[in-house]
């Protein structure tokens, strides 16, 4: 079958690899129908996620068709269509069981690799390094999905598969971030990035009832789609001598009530801090750019809650005082979308909720490095390239 595979940093490319079979009774074999680029997919082509190797599949936000179902799976059959959470739940540890499935113990088989840096072990996810456990990725024509009656979800008929496939991981992951904030009526909720996870945060957060939602962005498009599809009052970061004042001087010198960092550790940024954090990370003496989460740290409100939503790794020059003599709370994780999915698929087919208008760009497989390549930099108004294997 034919997947887009890593070779190197920044090199992309599509090839013929053996087709996925199952390995346990549980898993079932998937035919992708779409998959979608991350963001955080960048963070190991640009080379600050190590443990990728030659000829690993990428991916890991896709919907599909069961083509081949494992004996033990009760949940699903050939043919049926659903959706597939980006991180692997087994569905019996503790932590799955307590809706925490991205921190599932038994799904990552490689849990050496990340203690040293992470401390611990994530769940196991699709097309991302080794250190997530190895597993090949969605960006092909199959893909095995382990624990299928765990991660599984079936897509309502009133709905296409556009609507459905951003549950996978984007949607699911902008829609905690907005849960993590705990919203209440006339809270004003501030998110930096207006990427595929931010916009669903600012969608999320007023669903949630926030009475404004103020999105953080650069590129006119994005901003653009945050007022329209959002209804979200919007700040360009290269516009304004600080995001922090102009944030304390749309709330009443107050600042928000909630702050969500949808960006991540390859923030932009203008002045100083973004030079330091450049030189910095391409000496390879941090891994993160932290200009979004230090200025959300210091916009914050006292009280406030801030919700991270970023992926990042080793930063220097973390605010830590602030967050503490200001009494902020902090919720942060990989996303749990087996918590989320249902509830989303039923937003979607309730009409609450389309997030369908971030594929901005329909491409065949064999065209997904130019996909990648239109995702990174930015061009002709990509927000998420969606491949058709």
């Amino acid at each position: 079958m034919r997947a887009l595979c890593w070779h190197d940093v920044n090199d992309l490319r599509v090839d013929d690899v053996p087709e996925p079979e199952l390995v346990n009774p549980r898993d079932v074999v998937l035919r992708v129908t779409l998959t979608t680029a991350c963001g955080s997919d960048l963070h190991f082509i640009d080379g600050y996620l190590p443990t990728m190797r030659e000829g690993d599949v990428i991916g890991h936000e896709f919907m599909g068709e069961v083509a081949e179902v494992g004996r033990k799976v009760e949940s699903v059959e050939e043919g049926d269509r659903v959706v597939v959470p980006s991180f692997i739940g087994c569905g019996s540890c503790g932590y799955c069981q307590g809706d925490l499935w991205s921190l599932c113990d038994n799904t990552n088989p490689n849990a050496a690799l990340q203690e040293p840096v992470l401390g611990d072990t994530t769940a196991g996810i699709y097309g991302y390094t080794h250190a997530f456990g190895g597993y090949a990725g969605s960006h092909a024509e199959y893909v095995r999905v382990p624990h299928a009656d765990e991660n599984c979800f079936h897509v309502p008929e009133e709905l296409d598969d556009e609507q459905a496939l951003f549950a996978s991981d984007a949607w699911a992951t902008g829609y905690m971030g907005a849960d993590f904030c705990d919203i209440e009526e006339g809270d004003t909720v501030a998110v930096w990035g207006c990427g595929g996870v931010g916009l669903m945060a600012q969608q999320s957060a007023a669903l949630m009832g926030a009475e404004r939602v103020i999105g953080i962005d650069r590129f006119p498009e994005r901003l653009r789609l945050a007022e329209r599809e959002a209804g979200s009052e919007t700040i360009d970061y290269t516009a304004v001598d600080s995001v922090v004042d102009t944030l304390k001087a749309m709330t009443g010198g107050r600042g928000p009530d909630a702050c969500i960092d949808a960006v991540g550790m390859e923030a932009h940024g203008t002045g100083p801090a973004h030079a330091y954090d450049r030189a910095k990370q391409q000496l390879k003496l941090h891994t993160d750019r932290g200009e979004a989460l230090r200025q959300a740290i210091v916009a914050c409100r006292k009280g406030g809650t801030l919700s991270i939503l970023g992926v990042y790794g080793l930063m220097d020059k973390f605010p830590l005082g602030i967050v503490m003599n200001k009494g902020l709370t902090v919720r942060t994780a990989q996303q749990h979308g087996q918590r989320y999915v249902p509830d989303l698929l039923e937003y979607a087919a309730e009409g609450e909720m389309d997030p369908s208008y971030l594929a901005t760009h329909e491409l065949e497989l064999e065209e997904s490095p130019r996909g990648y390549d239109l995702f990174k930099h930015k061009e002709d108004g990509c927000v998420r390239p969606v491949f058709v294997p």
